[in-house]
This record gives C-alpha cells, structure tokens and sequence, in this order.
C-alpha cells in the first residue's frame, strides 16, 4: 500500500524510461517477427522435409517462429503495462502536487503524513489576522481529494504488479503470448479471472474444504467494491445459482461440517457474498436487468434441498444484509416480498410467522450473522434498507400495491403501517439464545434509522454531515407519531430503543425548537428563535420553505416521543447527551463571542433561552426514566438501585465525543449517534465540553454503598447530579477561551442560577405514563 509521501515524492523518470526501452524492443520484435514468419517458417512449410526431419525439424522451426509472435505480444503488454502505469503513477502526483501547494492559501496544512490540519489553529490566530479561514467542508475536500489520488495510484500499482507477474508466467522456455491493450483492460482481464475461480469454487457448495471457504473469501475481499467482478460473478452462477446454494450451506441434513465446526467462516462468506451481490445490482446492463427480475420472480417459490425446501426470498433476503444494493431494485424486490407475504398469509389473516416457518423438512440455517437463523426474509430486506437511506426513505413514504396486475383491485398497504403496527413479526432465536422478536425490530429499527437520518445505521461517524432532507423529515414525523402516542410501540418491540433514541438524537435541533411553544399543538416557531430552522449545503432551508417557519412537530408531540424513548435506559442516555451537546452548540451560536465586552453588559437572552429549554428538556428526560424504572422494580430492590445508579453515566456518552461537517459523533458508548450542531462550525463552548473529563463529571457510585442506600434517597441524588449535569452546556461556555477570569466566574454563577431556576419552574407537561408490562402483555 503506497502512502501519502510516497507517491508525492515518487520519482517516475526510471519508470518511464523503462517503458520507453520496452517501445524500443518492441520495434526489434516487430522485425523479428516479420522474418521468422516470412523467412524461417515459409521456407520450412516449402522444404521436402522426409524422414525424422519432416516429423521434428518441421515442428521446431514453426514453434520457433511462433515464438517470435508470442514475444512480441508479451513485449507488447509489457510496454502498455508500464505506459499506463506511469501515466496513472504522474496523475495521481500531480494531484498532490497541486493539493500541497493550494493548502496554504485556504488556510490548510497538509502534512508529510498526508494529515490535513489548520494552517493556524484559531486558538492561536490573532485578533486582527486576515487570513484564510477554512470551513470543515474545505478540510472534507482536501481529504477527499487526497484519497482519490492515493487510491488512484495505489489501484495502478496491484493492477500493474498482477499483470507484471502473470506475463512473465510460469514457463520458463516459453513466452505467454498474453495481451494486454492497457492497464484498464489487464484489470478487467484480472476480474474476469478471479470471477472465474470464484465461480469454480462455488460449485463445490458445501462439499468445499474450509481452506477453499478461505479462498472463496479471499477473493470477495480482493474484488471488494470492484463492478466488473461483481457482475461477472453474479452472471456465472445465475440468480437461482446463488439461492441454491446458500440454502444447500444451511441444510442441516446432508452430513456437511461447514456450519457446526466453522460458522465464522460462513458468516465471513455470508457478508462477502452479500457485498459482491449489492455491487453487482448497481449494473444496468441487459443481462443484470434480467437477473434482478429473475431473483424476483424466484422469490415465491420453494429451493429445494436434500432436507430442506426455504422459498427464494427467505434465502436471498440472507444474502441482502450487507452493502448498498441499488435503490430500484430495493423497491422492486420488497414490493414483491410484500405482495408474496400478502398473498401467502391471506391478506394478513394468517400471521407471518406460520407461513415462513413452515418447511416439508428441516428448518434451515440461513443466517450466520447473529440475530436469528433467517427464517422471516423480512429482517434481511429491512437490513438491505439499513445500509440504503435513499432507497428507505422512499419505502417508507410509498404505499405498496398488493395487487399489481389487477386493474379491478388497487388495494394499497402504507408500507410505514405495515411494519411498524400491523405485521405481526415472527419469533427468531436472538444472540441470547432466546425465542424473541428483537431481531426483526432490531433490523426495522436499522432502517428507519437510514430512512431518517439519511445515512447508512451503521456508518462510520467519522466524516459524516448532516444530509436530511424533508423526504427524511416526513419518515421522521411518522416516527414521532406512532413511538409518541403510546409507550406500548416502543417496549413491545424489542430492539427498538436504541435506533429510536439515535433517531431522536438525529432531530434533537427541530425538538428543541417544538418544546419552546408554549401550545401543546401549535406547529408555528415561537418569533426570533434562538433555534431558527437550519438550511442546506446550498444555503436553503432545510426541510424546504414550508418548515422554515413551521415546526416539523408540536409540543405534545415531541413531548410524547421523548418521554416515550427516555423511559429505555439506552434512549435516556443517548438523549441526554444529544441535548447537551446540542445546547451548548446553540448557546456557541447565538449568545456573545468570548471577550466581545464586559460580560455584566451583554445581552445573553437567547442564550437563557437555549439554557431554559436544555433544562427543561433534560428534566423530562430524567422524570421518565424514574417513572420507568419505579414501574420495572420494586422498590430497595437491587435491581431498582442499580438503575438509579446508572442514570448519570450518559454524560460518558458525550464527553470526548467527535465533531465535525455541522454534527458531533458521540463516542463514549452511544455507537454511532449524530447530533446536529447549531452551525457548521464547531464553535468555543463545544470544544470545551468535549474535552471536559467524564470521570469527574459523572457521579461515582460504589456498588456496596449504593445497594445499602434506600432507593429514595438514591433518587434524590440521582436526579440532583442532573441537575448539575444540565449545567455543562453554560459552564462550558463560561469557561470558553476568550473570557477574563472575572467574566467567566460572573457568567458560571449566572448561567448557573439561571439554569437551577428554570429547571425548578418547569412547566407541568403530561409525561407518557410508564410502561406496565404485565398489565400490556411483555413481547419478547
């Protein structure tokens, strides 16, 4: 792998010098050619050869001549190898060349090591300095750039290596006589090779070795993200190829070892067969189109096995868990996945779980991924819609026609209804060991994730922007809506919680903006709000011109949702980090830069303002997770102190969190939640909180001391720490570079006092009431 320094200071005179010398013995062999042909080998075809002359010489000569043809296509490829690969190799230098030179003037570093920095860091930069002030999305670029060029020069270097080694071959005596026209064609001739040796293992299916399971894998992984291969692949082994095969790995009756000794193999294969099949659905080709629609149409209909007979769609749904498949054929395959469940439950009249659990057979071992062995194909489709927010989004906005092809009957399924209230999701073995529906609310949860978020469930937080759009904003409000308007959807769905508390975290700015209206149904912003709408990268609104000014929830809405989410211990914490973070960003945005003048006489009322709401939001968040755990465990019971105990420690989940392009990653335990800044930039106050310590912040409990307490009084404490927790976003603020001492220990004791009032006047909202399972029925 060639790193940053490398390819900028790469020097390619040796190189191109080299693929001149090859020009020139190409030049040579063209001559040779032309005489062995019209020389050596006609005079040998014209020769009267008899006796052990006319059965060998004859022979050797033509070979030999034949040789001559055979090096001078290999000399050939050669020299297109090297041409190509300098011109790649010049390319991508040339590009940070150009990269390292620019930087300075957009106020960029870039470093030896390729790391993009502040050219001076706007701690350091003086008051009266003029200079260039990158935004976030201008380090974005530059990084980005960055890695085109390495993955550029990095992609020239394997193809050229590759086609390098398989020139010279194995024959030492022999010339190959393969042709490469350019790089470009001797990277598709490398695809085309592994799809051929990929294809030659999977005909063994489970008869393979686990070395050649190993090699199999091997090869997905060095063709990751590749097109042509994908393709090549997918083509080979048919669309019912790849459903009989995976069905033949998870039936358990035909003696194979594959599954009970190396299920992590399996589970690699099944995540790199999935990223192969999803990079091969992007093609648009003829053949490709047709193999979609042959996936499709095999969906309803049973794959038979030596002991098992899964339907398509229960198999290849297990094959969709991983990777961006295209966004058409999403549509197409869960219309038709819904219409195949339509039809086979009777419009629902039979549940879900008796219609694929019922096999002639065995059931069969599908999924090797946790959460379940695969049998409802719904918890793979909706992973495939985890990891496409385009393709989601759309989904859930659509309404479904479950009886296409019939102009007498256009009965629709709202596709949001249907998964999140009416269907009645099978029972899976989840990674506990237990009979339970997590696994397909866990999966429905990783997709409204993507569909609200705009990003995949699982991405990677690192660079990621805010990217919602008001096609995501409608999924959310549905959210809202449903989860608000009774605690049941939530803790009747396990495996819910966590994906709506990031999805509560994802819209904690328009929450904040819902919970200063005073009119519980109100959906007009309150005037000159310190949260104002946010706009897009272009500089419009947000969710378009209609919630520029028109709240995307109201207040019993939103009080609704959060109440409901914040009685989980997961979406207690995930929201109480979201708001302070998002507080503190707001407080950053609008109330006065450090130093601007004496504090006493600044004008901080929309600050207080942000102070109020995150303090009156965070006390709903608290009085719901109380009114929880009072409901889940009697009282002094240990279980009951423990909870207690651990509703401080969300401040974990905020502190050294990441941020970056308008959001702040939290790392401390939230996996992968976004919350949205007040602006783009990261202003003072939240560098200041992030980098606050978590050990001193969050309250220490000693398990001993804490079980020998009565749980009230643990209560008491607990709620006082967030109180004081709810203080952070002005104390950061306060302690903000830029204020004298005496300024920042004037604004702590008034922010501080502010916040403590306002959260002891907080208005008398209606909470959801807790959730009683044994009154509701617990779902497992």
């Amino acid at each position: 792998m060639l790193k940053f320094d490398q390819v900028l200071h790469a020097q390619l005179g040796s190189l191109k010098e080299a693929a001149t010398d090859w020009s020139e013995t190409v030049a040579k062999l063209e001559k040779a050619k032309e005489k062995a042909e019209n020389g050596l080998r006609r005079k040998a075809e014209k020769a009267d050869w008899a006796g052990e002359n006319a059965g060998v010489t004859q022979a050797f000569v033509k070979k030999t001549a034949k040789e001559f043809g055979d090096a001078l296509t290999e000399a050939t490829s050669v020299r297109n190898v090297l041409r190509d690969a300098h011109t790649e190799f010049s390319a991508a230098k040339s590009e940070l060349q150009r990269l390292v030179a620019e930087a300075p003037g957009k106020g960029i570093r870039i470093d030896q090591s390729g790391v993009v920095s502040y050219l001076i860091h706007p701690d350091r930069r003086s008051k009266d300095s003029d200079g260039p002030k990158p935004a976030q999305a201008d380090f974005e670029a530059t990084r980005a750039a960055i890695k085109r060029a390495l993955d550029r020069a990095n992609d020239a270097d394997d193809v050229a290596a590759r086609a390098l080694r398989s020139l010279i071959g194995k024959d030492k005596n022999n010339f190959s006589g393969t042709s490469y026209e350019s790089l470009k064609a001797a990277s598709k001739a490398q695809d085309a090779e592994d799809a051929r040796a990929a294809y030659e293992l999977y005909k063994k299916g489970d008869d393979a070795s686990p070395a050649e399971i190993d090699r199999l894998n091997a090869l997905f992984k060095a063709n990751q993200d590749d097109p042509y291969f994908a393709e090549r692949f997918a083509l080979d082994i048919g669309a019912k190829g790849s459903m009989q095969y995976w069905a033949d790995m998870g039936d358990p009756s035909d003696g194979s070892r594959l599954g009970v000794d190396h299920g992590d193999k399996l589970k690699e294969l099944q995540k790199n067969w999935s990223l192969t099949i999803a990079a091969a659905t992007h093609s648009q080709s003829p053949e490709m189109e047709q193999w979609k629609a042959d996936v499709i149409k095999a969906g309803g209909e049973p794959v038979q096995t030596r002991g098992t007979n899964p339907y398509g769609f229960q198999v290849m749904s297990n094959l969709m868990r991983v990777g961006d498949f295209d966004d058409k054929f999403l549509r197409d395959y869960g219309n038709g996945l819904i219409v195949t469940e339509r039809k086979m439950t009777h419009d629902g009249r039979v549940g879900p779980d008796r219609v694929w659990s019922q096999s002639l057979g065995m059931p069969n071992h599908l999924n090797w991924q946790g959460g379940g062995a695969g049998q409802d194909p719904m918890v793979g489709f909706m992973e495939a819609l985890g990891h496409n927010p385009k393709a989601s989004t759309d989904f859930f906005n659509s309404d479904i026609d479950v009886t296409p092809g019939d102009t007498k009957d256009d009965k629709k399924l709202n596709a949001f209804d249907y998964f999140s209230k009416d269907r009645r999701w099978p029972d899976e073995l989840n990674d506990k060991g237990d009979m339970s529906k997590e696994p397909g609310y866990n999966a429905l949860g990783h997709a409204l994730e993507s569909a609200t978020t705009g990003h995949p469930y699982d991405a990677d937080p690192g660079g990621l922007k805010d990217v919602r759009t008001v096609e995501n904003a409608e999924v959310m409000q549905k959210v809202v809506e449903r989860y608000g308007e009774d605690p049941k959807y939530m803790h009747q769905q396990p495996g819910i919680d966590d994906s709506l508390g990031k999805m509560g975290a994802a819209y904690i700015d328009e929450f904040n903006r819902s919970l200063e209206q005073e009119n519980e149904t109100s959906l007009e912003e309150m005037p000159n709000s310190p949260f104002g709408a946010g706009n897009n990268e272009k500089g419009q609104p947000r969710f378009g011109d209609t919630f520029s000014s028109e709240l995307l929830f109201n207040r019993a809405d939103a009080i609704g949702f959060l109440g409901t989410v914040t009685q989980s211990e997961t979406g207690h914490a995930q929201l109480s980090a979201a708001q302070t973070i998002y507080t503190t960003s707001v407080v950053d945005e609008v109330a006065p830069k450090p130093g601007s003048g004496p504090a006493r006489e600044l004008d901080f009322t929309d600050a207080k303002t942000a102070l109020r709401i995150g303090a009156e939001t965070h006390s709903i968040f608290d009085a719901s997770r109380m009114g929880q755990i009072d409901q889940d465990y009697a009282l002094d019971s240990d279980e009951h102190k423990k909870a207690v105990g651990r509703t401080t420690e969300w401040v974990k989940f905020g502190v050294g969190a990441a941020a970056a392009g308008g959001v702040v990653a939290l790392t401390g335990g939230a996996g992968g939640v976004l919350v949205p800044l007040a602006a783009e930039t990261v202003g003072g106050a939240v560098v200041t909180f992030i980098g606050m310590e978590a050990d001193d912040i969050a309250e220490k409990y000693d398990e001993d001391k804490l079980l020998k307490e009565k749980s009230d009084d643990l209560k008491d404490e607990a709620l006082s720490t967030g109180k004081e927790n709810a203080l952070m976003p002005g104390q950061a603020y306060a302690r903000t570079p830029g204020w004298s001492q005496a300024d920042g220990n004037y604004l702590e004791e008034e922010l501080t006092k502010y916040v403590k009032d306002s959260r002891g006047h907080v208005r008398d909202d209606s909470l959801p009431d807790p959730y009683d399972s044994k009154k509701s029925g617990k779902v497992t």
